[in-house]
């Protein structure tokens, strides 16, 4: 809730904090709950609840769209932040992080003051938090969702700090927990006081992940729960630091563009995004990003894209540190020019896009792509065309004319029926009679983009007497209620 509400925020006032906020995803049956704020918890509106069931008992709720996808990204950075505190850190499911702090509490005082430290800097990153240490995995996850504030346990009082919480702490299925509930097994202290031998003969045939006794020995210490925590993403970085401050960054680029394609080459990698950045002596600094069409690692070509981004920074007293980083990276494997010594059309293609990119900006230099859409003008669209790789042709499922007219012009033809292709037609100025025809292929507007009251097409390819080959459509169908009598248009000539 705290990132969305810093995000409405510089767009509009948000609610206040008495009215309860939900934020909705989408759900098997529609909407459902995906977080709330405090006045929302204090109604016991909880997570996975359907909107219109909570709306029918709250109708004063405030409902949000989630984004659930940024929600995500913006927890995988924070798992990667909270290394700070210990290198084995992973993120726990939509709204945890587990850190491994084995043999690291001491480096900040302790474990108590560690959970401090890390309550005071997620305040200061405008998050609240719920913070528990214990000697498992699964404990400290019980403990941070379902107990007490900031709580450190430990193995000689921990099964009774988790007796009184609900089984629900577990993360147990629904149906686990209802039958649990049946049996009146509400408090993970209630089943632990149950002999094993019975429990065990009902639940032997649940994978480890759902079965309430696997879990409650995991979290106790009974069985192993290691930690995987994924590896630090590999940063491609080149530095220089000078010894003196200087004003002009340019004779300093070939040594960084020299250190980062060796790496590259190194890894068989390629850059598509790099990031220049100068680290002036008074505590400021300024970057500038460049980007490629293919993947490179040619310092000559990395220097000129740079050299045409450096006319605007300002060095101020000087500066004294700099680095060229590879934002994004992609495989690209060792290669050589023919052996006549010629050399591949498509790299001197990419490297003139790259470098007329650079010098007049990514919205004059674009090209053609494919999206989807049903209407045939819609089809193509211009992209810059230094983010987008050249795009695979759309499988068509029926012949369509290669040159099509922008807009379609108007035609007037002779019914033959009235619901059936046409007989006669005039196009500029033109009569022409038709000699065979192929269709109808109806067309129907795209609801979700068309104004309401938009008519469906129907296209025929047509066949005059000439040999010529036209594609024409009829918009709109006598009575459907859209406007008056149907309109006729020509769209396409075919070769």
């Amino acid at each position: 809730m705290e990132r969305w509400r810093r995000i409405i925020t510089q767009h509009r006032t948000p609610p206040a904090d008495d009215v309860p906020v939900v934020l909705a995803r989408e759900g098997a049956h529609g909407p459902v709950i995906h977080a709330m704020n405090a006045a929302a918890r204090a109604y016991g509106i909880a997570a996975g609840a359907r909107v219109v069931d909570v709306q029918a008992i709250y109708p004063d709720l405030h409902v949000e769209r989630a984004d659930a996808a940024g929600d995500y990204k913006l927890l995988e950075r924070l798992a990667h932040w909270a290394r700070r505190w210990c290198p084995w850190t992973v993120r726990d499911g939509q709204d945890g992080i587990v850190m491994d702090v084995t043999g690291a509490a001491h480096l900040f005082g302790g474990e108590a003051a560690t959970l401090r430290d890390m309550a005071t800097r997620f305040k200061m990153q405008g998050l609240s938090v719920r913070l528990a240490m214990a000697p498992t995995r699964g404990a400290a996850r019980m403990l941070a969702r379902h107990g007490p504030a900031s709580v450190v346990g430990d193995s000689e009082t921990l099964m009774a700090q988790l007796a009184p919480l609900p089984v629900a702490a577990l993360r147990l299925s629904n149906d686990m927990l209802r039958l649990l509930t049946r049996l009146g097994l509400k408090t993970v202290g209630a089943l632990a006081d149950v002999p094993r031998v019975a429990l065990m003969r009902r639940f032997s045939g649940l994978p480890e992940d759902r079965n309430p006794l696997v879990l409650l020995d995991r979290a106790t210490g009974r069985a192993a729960d290691p930690l995987n925590a994924p590896p630090d993403a590999q940063v491609w970085l080149a530095r220089v630091r000078l010894a003196e401050p200087v004003i002009d960054p340019v004779p300093q680029l070939p040594a960084l563009a020299d250190a980062l394609c060796a790496d590259l080459a190194k890894a068989e990698q390629g850059a598509r995004v790099l990031r220049l950045t100068i680290y002036r002596v008074d505590g400021e600094w300024r970057s500038r990003d460049v980007r490629t069409a293919s993947a490179t690692r040619d310092p000559a070509h990395l220097l000129r894209l740079l050299s045409g981004k450096l006319d605007g920074i300002d060095p101020g007293f000087g500066f004294d540190l700099l680095t060229l980083e590879a934002l994004r990276i992609e495989p690209l494997s060792l290669h050589q020019d023919h052996l006549d010594g010629s050399r591949d059309a498509g790299r001197d293609v990419a490297a003139l896009l790259d470098r007329l990119t650079a010098r007049l900006g990514p919205e004059k230099i674009t090209w053609s792509a494919w999206c989807e859409s049903h209407l045939p003008e819609r089809v193509e669209t211009r992209v810059p065309a230094i983010a987008h790789s050249a795009a695979a042709a759309p499988v068509v499922i029926s012949e369509r004319p290669l040159r099509l007219l922008d807009p379609a012009e108007e035609v007037t033809v002779l019914y033959a029926v009235p619901e059936g292709p046409p007989a006669r037609f005039q196009w500029r100025r033109v009569a022409y009679h038709m000699a065979r025809f192929e269709g109808p292929e109806r067309i129907a507007p795209e609801w979700w983009r068309d104004k309401p009251g938009t008519r469906l097409r129907d296209y025929y390819k047509v066949e005059v007497q000439d040999g010529r080959r036209f594609w024409i459509y009829r918009q709109g169908v006598l009575g459907d209620g859209r406007g008056g009598d149907p309109m006729w248009f020509l769209h396409g000539v075919f070769a």
